[in-house]
């Protein structure tokens, strides 16, 4: 199952307007972007009771897979 992550072809469509990346067309992007949310979720449910830790990995745990979301995407990120 490894091998379809591996190959070259993009997950998400480029953005109309602004930066970044759009919506997922395919099924490997929209499992992953479900994992990015469920990874947010689960590191804000597990650190509750300690704010300033929770924040703190909430924000490492959204930027973390931006490079996968910018290499996945069709035509790459730039200004439209």
């Amino acid at each position: 199952m490894l091998h379809l992550f591996m190959r070259k072809s993009s997950w998400f469509r480029a953005k109309r307007r602004g930066y970044g990346t759009g919506l997922p067309f395919v099924w490997e992007g929209w499992f992953f972007l479900a994992l990015h949310i469920a990874m947010i979720a689960g590191l804000a449910v597990a650190l509750q009771g300690r704010p300033v830790a929770m924040t703190i990995a909430v924000i490492l745990g959204a930027l973390a897979p931006m490079p996968i979301y910018r290499a996945k995407t069709e035509g790459g990120w730039r200004w439209r």
